[in-house]
């Protein structure tokens, strides 16, 4: 992609909004940078819209607006200018506009206090959002089974998950269907499953990829950590990236 006004603006919005996204994508070839960005400032977007306002319809029609956007890029049809959506649309496919349709309806739960249904139900919500993030953002950058890239999505998904949920109770959501410190543990413990079963699948997954896929290292020490003392996460105490980010980063091998 060239590099434009709009592109410029997606990375401000990427390094203010998620800047430890903006670091894995400062790691991608210069000429992959701009579609990570895009990509990635769509995320911010959508996973915002939901807390720009205290009335629901709004918070709707925030998220409707990009469905819209997506539908027009799935399409093929022209898409509406903006600063985000107009760069978007020169970065993905319309099959990944439909995978990106699917992480936007997943945001509704974020509008509402409803609580998760069941363990499926949360799994869908991490599924959706996270995983289809990581799939579409490694497929940016090279050739890689969805499977491994599902795994690894999970892992940054809930280990995203686990750093917010103060947050989230304070804002009088419900984000655990257990609370217990077991319950915690037990989750986290899945999230470091999905990490340790898209390693065992790593030959699957082009090295080129590996920017898309550190942000499913960047979430290991948070899950062993939660494991470990659960207490932590409602306690908002969760490590930070760490060492091994880095060394990974350095060596390529998420």
């Amino acid at each position: 992609m060239n590099w434009n006004d709009d592109l410029n603006a997606c990375a401000k919005i990427v390094e203010r909004g998620d800047p430890l996204r903006f670091r894995t994508a400062m790691m991608a070839p210069v000429a992959q940078r701009g579609a990570l960005f895009a990509l990635y400032a769509f995320n911010v977007e959508v996973s915002r819209a939901p807390w720009v306002t205290s009335e629901p319809m709004i918070a709707e029609m925030r998220l409707q607006w990009w469905r819209d956007v997506l539908e027009e890029i799935a399409e093929g049809s022209p898409v509406r200018r903006h600063e985000v959506a107009t760069p978007l649309a020169q970065a993905i496919s319309p099959d990944q506009a439909k995978q990106l349709d699917d992480l936007v309806a997943a945001r509704r739960w974020d509008v509402y206090r409803d609580p998760f249904e069941d363990a499926a139900d949360l799994t869908r919500y991490i599924t959706q959002t996270a995983g289809n993030l990581m799939q579409v953002s490694a497929n940016l950058l090279g050739q890689a089974d969805d499977v491994p890239l599902r795994d690894a999505g999970f892992a940054a998904g809930i280990g995203a998950w686990l750093r917010a949920i103060p947050a989230l109770e304070e804002a009088g959501r419900i984000p655990l269907l257990d609370g217990t410190p077991q319950g915690v543990a037990t989750l986290a413990q899945e999230g470091l499953g999905g990490l340790i079963k898209a390693r065992k699948s790593r030959s699957a997954v082009s090295r080129s990829c590996t920017p898309a896929l550190l942000q499913a290292t960047a979430a290991e020490p948070a899950l062993r950590h939660a494991i470990a003392q659960p207490q932590s996460v409602v306690e908002g105490a969760l490590p930070e990236t760490g060492l091994a980010f880095t060394l990974r980063a350095a060596t390529g091998r998420w």
